[in-house]
């Protein structure tokens, strides 16, 4: 059987097809990762996912947090 693909990669990408894919998939995947890491400060900011001594009773001040927090992003 004649090889159909000869001289392209098993995706049947040519090299600068390739190039111009990988590209785009490392960009998608650092936003997504950049948005990842937000979203989990955020939510340890919210709950943190060790307690102190008291457990989760020592949270009353979070909102003074999230705001400061909004103040240094805006």
């Amino acid at each position: 059987m004649a090889d159909v693909n000869s001289g392209g990669s098993l995706s049947g990408l040519k090299q600068n097809e390739a190039r111009e894919f990988h590209a785009i998939f490392v960009t998608s995947f650092l936003f997504f990762t950049g948005i990842a890491v937000v979203a989990h400060f955020l939510v340890w900011l919210w709950r943190p996912w060790f307690p102190g001594v008291d457990g989760y009773a020592m949270l009353g001040d979070t909102t003074e947090k999230v705001v400061s927090l909004m103040s240094y992003i805006a």
